[in-house]
């Protein structure tokens, strides 16, 4: 079996991968030069992989491009696979998640914050009306990277189940397939705003859930980490033993629970990490607890940053985590965050990464 890692940068998108237990890795040239893939997926649910990317062009507008054969070709639509209805009086700016559900089921999350879903395969797709005409969407904010869903978490068990993040708004879910949502919220601090402790409005940088229990999610808040345990009814801070409450990923074990990974950064002003070192923080106890994690990491005073979807895990046994910087560095960890080793270096920034057995 081979190891592949999809890592979309501001210049196209670069597949890395690895034919012997993720020890080396091969980089090819990059899929789409000069145009920004925000968004990548790996979806392995049917009988061959298939890769989906979302390309952004500074000439012809954002995209989701498709790839049957590990990217040796790629598939486009004539026609632009995101887009508003007219009356929705809005333009697709950027495709910002790529989130295979199975059964050809494909969610898509986008600027203007929106939510999008394809059946078959991620070809097409329509708008999630509800979530688009929800009550709250006129006071919903733009975070310094724009007004964008950004998670798309269909529940394991249930496909009428599912949550997203956006910023700025918070997290919303549905428990009828999308026809209704409602906020997730409490318990998330927004200090920003005069009521701290609001509906809705926080900005959420990233949820994810956890690999075992399908009712725990771990979000990433501009300035707060958070665990629940009840689906979203209520978060509480999990960031007591991190050295830094601000970041942009969060990673969760893809099968034990408990296990989660962070990049903290000193603030939202310097947006560095804390003591300039690079390391990986790592919890096995659902955030009670965190250790850093650097060996074979940069050693140096180290500035970087890694943002929301340029950090995952696989689901090899054990784990692999990668992650990439927007100074264009990849690392890779064989071993749940115990070892590091570099995957390429000197690409242009690293917007997301994303991690499957092919």
């Amino acid at each position: 079996m081979t190891e592949l890692l999809a890592i979309g940068t501001k210049k196209g998108l670069f597949l890395a991968t690895s034919d012997d237990d993720r020890r080396s890795w091969k980089v090819g040239s990059a899929h789409f030069p000069g145009m920004s893939i925000y968004a990548v997926a790996i979806d392995t649910h049917g009988p061959t992989p298939r890769l989906l990317a979302g390309v952004e062009s500074s000439h012809f507008g954002p995209s989701v491009s498709i790839s049957d054969d590990l990217g040796a070709t790629w598939q486009e639509p004539d026609a632009a696979p995101l887009a508003f209805p007219a009356d929705a009086g809005a333009v697709v700016e950027r495709v910002w998640q790529i989130t295979p559900a199975g059964s050809g089921v494909v969610y898509a999350g986008v600027q203007p914050s929106a939510l999008f879903r394809s059946e078959d395969g991620g070809r097409t797709y329509e708008l999630v009306r509800a979530l688009w005409d929800h009550p709250h969407r006129p006071e919903w904010g733009a975070g310094f990277g724009g007004q964008a869903v950004h998670t798309v978490l269909p529940h394991p068990g249930d496909p009428s189940r599912v949550l997203v993040a956006m910023s700025t708004g918070g997290v919303y879910r549905t428990t009828d397939g999308g026809a209704s949502w409602s906020p997730a919220n409490t318990g998330i601090k927004a200090y920003f705003l005069p009521d701290p402790w609001p509906e809705f409005g926080q900005c959420v940088h990233k949820v994810a859930r956890d690999g075992a229990d399908p009712e725990t999610y771990y979000a990433q808040n501009h300035h707060g980490v958070y665990r629940t345990v009840d689906g979203g009814d209520t978060w509480q801070s999990i960031a007591g033993t991190l050295p830094a409450d601000f970041g942009f990923p969060i990673v969760a074990h893809p099968r034990r629970s408990g296990t989660i990974w962070s990049f903290p950064l000193v603030s939202d002003g310097q947006r560095e990490p804390v003591e300039l070192r690079c390391r990986v923080f790592r919890s096995t106890d659902a955030g009670e607890h965190w250790q850093p994690m650097q060996a074979g990491l940069p050693e140096e005073p180290f500035y970087q940053v890694v943002l929301r979807d340029a950090m995952c895990a696989d689901d090899a046994e054990p784990a692999g985590v990668y992650f990439g910087t927007r100074s264009g560095e990849v690392f890779a960890s064989r071993d749940e965050g115990e070892s590091w080793s570099s995957v390429a270096a000197h690409l242009p920034d690293v917007l997301c990464v994303r991690a499957g057995t092919v």
